[in-house]
């Protein structure tokens, strides 16, 4: 299990490639919202998300042999655009298996960065985080977007900087894709304030996590897609599962209008873009159910596909 040291270990690694992003208060008045929500701005890194952070630091403790062999990697865009990122730095070759449907935006990003991406059918994209490999490129170092543990210190550094900006904070809302950036974030916030309540924020069109905490157990659900791409699926893994279990208060499950919502509201008054997965944080705290007090949404990422951002402001009076 990920600790603190392994926390503090990162941040030196983290900071060679992500900026210390700002922690925002977001501007809405008291009728608006049932608490003081504050926004980490994860967007204004340099591949537009959080990810680089667990990325970089997974790919910093392979043994340069390792890393001479190239990184393979399962994304729906973000991390992709992570490991193409630190691959380049690190001038070593990046392969990406993606879903069909992953947002072209994104995987222009990946190209732009010098990745090379397969895209395959949701199913076999989804067996890849399990397999770890994928045919024909046994060879590369595979880096898992979120059950790694260096993957989630780096990721964990978040909670250092939100603490630091903001010692009193009350709950902190985190996007749940796959785990890894709750579980960092969650681990810091334990050990260096208890207290804080820690809440997942899934899209209610695909919520596993809801389902198993309502269940006891992980269950199988339905996965209706929509412009929330970043995060949703039909199971949590069973490592993930374990995590949540023990260092989450809880799962808040926001509609798809909600979280539209939530990106028009972030576009209008704070002139930040927010992908679909970063606006169900927002959207959970707006509808208060992340309690009162000083509430901390990680805005995770700002890789909404132009076209559909297009739509969405288009919904502004």
């Amino acid at each position: 299990m990920v600790t603190i040291a392994d926390i503090w270990a990162a941040r030196p690694v983290v900071a060679e490639v992500a900026v210390r992003t700002p922690l925002v208060r977001l501007q809405v008045g008291a009728a608006e919202a049932p608490a003081e929500i504050y926004l980490k701005l994860e967007n204004l890194q340099p591949i537009g998300s959080f990810k680089l952070r667990g990325a970089h630091n997974a790919m910093r403790a392979l043994a340069p042999e390792t890393l001479a062999r190239g990184v393979l990697t399962a994304s729906a865009g973000n991390m992709a655009q992570g490991v193409a990122y630190g691959a380049r730095r690190l001038g070593i070759a990046c392969t990406v298996i993606a879903p069909e449907n992953a947002p072209a935006t994104k995987v222009r990003a990946v190209e732009r960065l010098g990745g090379t991406v397969r895209r395959v059918p949701r199913e076999r994209w989804w067996q890849t985080f399990q397999d770890r490999s994928y045919p024909g490129l046994e060879g590369a170092t595979f880096v898992h977007a979120f059950d790694d543990d260096r993957v989630m210190a780096g990721n964990g550094t978040i909670g250092l900087e939100i603490l630091e900006e903001l010692p009193d904070v009350d709950a902190v809302v985190v996007p749940f894709g796959g785990g890894g950036l709750i579980s960092g974030i969650a681990t810091a916030l334990r050990a260096l304030k208890p207290d804080t309540q820690v809440y997942a924020a899934e899209v209610a069109t695909a919520a596993p996590l809801s389902a198993a905490l309502a269940a006891g157990e992980v269950r199988e659900i339905a996965y209706a897609p929509s412009f929330v791409d970043g995060i949703g699926s039909t199971m949590v893994f069973p490592r993930m599962w374990e995590l949540a279990r023990q260092l989450l208060d809880g799962a808040l499950a926001v509609s798809v209008e909600q979280a539209r919502a939530a990106v028009r509201l972030l576009a209008e008054r704070q002139r930040v873009i927010a992908e679909g997965a970063a606006a169900c944080a927002v959207a959970a705290a707006l509808a208060g159910d992340a309690g009162a007090g000083k509430v901390a949404c990680v805005v995770s990422g700002g890789n909404i596909d132009f076209a559909v951002l297009t739509d969405i402001l288009g919904e502004l009076d």
